[in-house]
């Protein structure tokens, strides 16, 4: 399965409307920012708005960051229509295969079915779950934070790693919800 990757700069780019419509879908109002914010983070050189094409037909998107020591996958989410057609794992683990860091992505508390589903789904792919709770903000001003846990491949991060991402990184990330 090939797939074509467009890293889009501007939300007048092609594909950003679709990515955006997905994106409000996909995720609830806490965990999105708003397009004003959006507009401002694609302008960092660190932050990867990309598209998911095949056969020139929008698969999904994966939004990450670029640190000096890790990859941070912000968002990720694949459209309905081509949901469990295995695309979701092949994009995963061609951005693994051509990462050379430590990638990290967050994911809700294991206290819920679809929860307990997503958390499988990246332990199938690789990903190991840490046992740091911690809290985040939200992504929109006004709602309330809430507790995550980081996933990590290759393997499990130590304290000190874990330290690093929420001192150092994690500001970077919320800079401008």
């Amino acid at each position: 399965m090939n797939f074509e990757i467009k890293r889009l700069k501007n939300i007048t780019d092609t594909y950003f409307s679709e990515a955006w419509k997905l994106y409000q879908e996909a995720f609830p109002e806490e965990e999105r920012r708003l397009l004003d914010t959006q507009i401002i983070i694609l302008k960092n050189s660190k932050y990867h708005f990309e598209v998911i094409l095949h056969e020139n037909k929008f698969i999904g998107f994966l939004l990450w960051w670029n640190f000096e020591s890790l990859h941070f996958i912000d968002h990720f989410a694949t459209d309905s229509i081509h949901r469990n057609k295995g695309y979701g794992k092949k994009i995963l683990e061609n951005f693994i295969k051509n990462s050379r860091k430590t990638v990290l992505l967050e994911v809700e508390l294991p206290n819920s079915e679809i929860n307990k589903r997503r958390i499988q789904f990246y332990e199938r792919i690789g990903f190991q779950l840490n046992s740091h709770y911690y809290e985040t903000p939200a992504l929109s001003v006004g709602k309330e934070a809430f507790q995550l846990l980081l996933m990590s491949y290759p393997s499990l991060i130590c304290s000190k790693d874990f330290e690093k991402f929420t001192t150092i990184y994690q500001p970077i990330i919320f800079k401008n919800r």
